[in-house]
Formats: C-alpha cells, structure tokens, sequence
C-alpha cells in the first residue's frame, strides 16, 4: 500500500519509513505540513496517511482539516502521530478528521497493527464505493412501468401517453428494457399447428403439459 508520511523530525521519519517499508508498503516521505498537503490534493494522492501533529508551515491538525473538506469519493485514512496523548488530546486530533491516533514513541508492531486497520477501511470503502457504481448503473437502465394502464378488453392493445393504441410488445418495447421474441404457449400451438404441437410434446413432455410454459422456438 502506498502511505504518506509527514514527519519534520528526519529520525522519527526514518524509523517510519523503514518500519512500513519492511512490512512491504511504498512510503511517500514528506518534510512538512505544506508539502504533505500538496501531495494530497493529488489525483493519484495515497490512500494512507500519517501525520505528524507539530510541523513546519501547516500542523497535522490542519492537514486533516483541509483533506476532510476536500471531500474526496475515496477518502485517505489518516493517523495522527503525537507526543500527547491525553484524552483530551485524543478528542481534538478525532475532532479535525483523523481516524486513529499513535502516541510517540510508537511501537513498530502498534504501527503495523493500526496500519493494517486502516487497509481494511480503505478496502472496505473502494468495495462500497464500486457497489454504489454498479448499482447506480444498473437502475439508470431499468425503466419503471407504473400507474393506470389502459388495455383493451378485446385484443388487448394499450392506450400509449399521446392516445395511440399499441401492441403490448411495442408499448413494452417502448418503456421498459424487455425485449420479446417470438414463439407460442402451447394452447395455441396445439390450436393452430397440431402436427407441430404433437411433435414438441414429444421432444419435451413434462413442459408441454404445464399450461403457462414457453415451449422453444419453432
């Protein structure tokens, strides 16, 4: 995974960059709160965060301010990285957008723990965010029939909106995504081509003899 690291501090910056480099990760390293937020205003921005909370320029806490009201469809997750840890401390750095807290000095095996969490989110959140894409997709090609449909009694046409009456394949056709296709219920086929009937009902005799099956195409 490929995680940005602001970090003034070129020690603290060094253990955390070796530590998420043996766990297998790519490291953006950055110097600042300026540059950290240059970098995650980035289309191909990461999708894993760690900010230190005292830096140069612009602090941790602004950086997750700003990259909250962003808004982004895919939201970074974002560990707040501290010398204080008390509660209150906690609150403020949850409060302006971060999503987890590691107190220094961290423990590398806390880090890898917390960073493991914060993979499931994003994974979770590109899961959702692609159902979200298919379902969006899925229901703009469905069109819905609804209301009052005139239809006549005798040979079953459908009044359309402009007064037309149509065949109830074209209305279909024409406000829904139905396809039709053409072939016979079995009523009709043996009523009308019994020497056929006689030989699909042979073909398929259980099917033949349920009254509302379609039998294939002949």
């Amino acid at each position: 995974m490929r995680i940005l690291i602001a970090e003034d501090d070129l020690t603290s910056r060094n253990i955390l960059a070796a530590v998420l480099k043996k766990n297998g990760h790519e490291v953006l390293e950055t110097v600042d709160g300026a540059e950290a937020w240059d970098e995650m205003q980035k289309p191909d921005a990461p999708k894993l965060a760690i900010l230190d909370w005292l830096m140069p320029e612009i602090d941790g806490l602004e950086v997750a301010r700003r990259i909250r009201a962003l808004s982004p469809p895919h939201p970074p997750y974002i560990i707040m990285l501290t010398q204080r840890d008390k509660t209150n401390d906690i609150i403020t750095a949850l409060d302006a957008g971060a999503d987890d807290y590691l107190a220094k000095p961290f423990d590398p095996g806390e880090l890898r723990a917390r960073i493991g969490v914060g993979q499931r989110m994003v994974k979770i959140q590109e899961l959702l965010a692609a159902q979200v894409v298919e379902l969006k997709r899925a229901t703009e090609q469905v069109k819905t029939l609804h209301g009052i449909l005139p239809i006549c009694s005798l040979c079953k046409k459908i009044r359309n909106d402009q007064g037309y009456w149509d065949k109830v394949e074209v209305y279909m056709r024409d406000h829904s995504e139905a396809e039709f296709i053409q072939s016979f219920c079995p009523e009709c086929l043996e009523k009308n081509y019994p020497e056929l009937y006689k030989g699909a009902k042979k073909l398929i005799p259980k099917q033949a003899r349920l009254a509302k099956c379609n039998l294939a195409q002949y």
